[in-house]
């Protein structure tokens, strides 16, 4: 069964001539979580919004791992008839997009390849050949812990799995956004956010946090330098810790001002805009090499 997914038609370019952007949403979010940025992007560029395994509308549907997360979004990339797409992820979203670009499976699919027609059952493999992956872009996502440090991420994700599984789950919420991650929160940002996270299922999201524990991706960064597709990274100015995090790599960097981990939230004009210029990057490095 497909995810959970919305479309939103570009209005001023041939769809054709430019890639959809497909967002992914971070733990406790749902698609509608990007609704500012595609309401600014989407006159431009098509736009695809996807509500991840235990979360929205896909809260029913559940995965064991990665890879079955990944087959989830593959068999939602085919279904919606996707062609050239971009991956645009935040935290959790951002982890899967990096784990999507890193699979060799894609290159099963041939490069100029639009949508096996899945009502003919076409597949490459056991994977359904959907469209060619044309950049990611990543806000917040973790590349990926040395194993020294994967047992005690695993402990910490099993006792926030185990809160969210057996207490309310505004109580778990509270707690949850005392983290210092999200330092940058002021009181009434904590509020608004737990009150608008509240609408979850507890086992669900404890289901899907250690079907993708930190403690269980591989590390993604070499694999990432070695794509030939585009790879950009959003952060906040406050996210001191995945602001280092980017620095340390050769990736593309862009920094969004006044905005902490949840730069998407904090400042969507100003992460739509940073999109938008990525996307003319891409278009432009396209064409030269046409």
């Amino acid at each position: 069964m497909p995810l959970y997914s919305e479309t939103f038609q570009a209005g001023g370019a041939e769809p054709s001539a430019t890639p959809t952007l497909v967002f992914l949403h971070g733990l406790l979010g749902n698609g509608r979580d990007w609704r500012r940025v595609v309401d600014a992007v989407s006159p431009f560029y098509s736009c695809v919004t996807v509500d991840l395994p235990g979360h929205g509308h896909s809260r029913f549907i559940q995965v064991a791992d990665f890879a079955e997360a990944n087959a989830q979004l593959n068999e939602t990339l085919a279904a919606r008839g996707i062609g050239r797409y971009v991956l645009v992820g935040y935290s959790l979203g951002a982890r899967l997009a990096m784990y999507h670009a890193c699979q060799s499976q894609l290159a099963m699919c041939p490069s100029d390849s639009l949508v096996a027609d899945s009502r003919n059952g076409a597949e490459s493999g056991d994977v359904k050949c959907h469209g060619q992956l044309a950049g990611i872009i990543l806000e917040g996502g973790h590349f990926g812990l040395p194993e020294s440090e994967r047992a005690a991420r695993w402990h910490n994700d099993q006792r926030w799995a185990k809160r969210f599984t057996q207490e309310p789950i505004e109580q778990a919420l509270a707690d949850w956004y005392q983290q210092p991650v999200f330092s940058s929160l002021n009181h009434d940002q904590r509020q608004s956010l737990i009150a608008k996270r509240s609408d979850n299922l507890g086992l669900a999201v404890a289901h899907m946090m250690l079907a993708t524990s930190l403690a269980k991706q591989p590390q993604l960064l070499s694999d990432l330098m070695r794509l030939s597709v585009p790879v950009h990274y959003l952060c906040g100015e406050q996210d001191d810790k995945f602001r280092q995090l980017a620095r340390q790599t050769a990736l593309s960097l862009t920094v969004i001002q006044q905005a902490g981990h949840n730069a998407h939230a904090e400042q969507p004009d100003s992460v739509a805009t940073a999109i938008r210029q990525i996307l003319n990057q891409i278009r432009q490095v396209e064409g030269n090499d046409a």
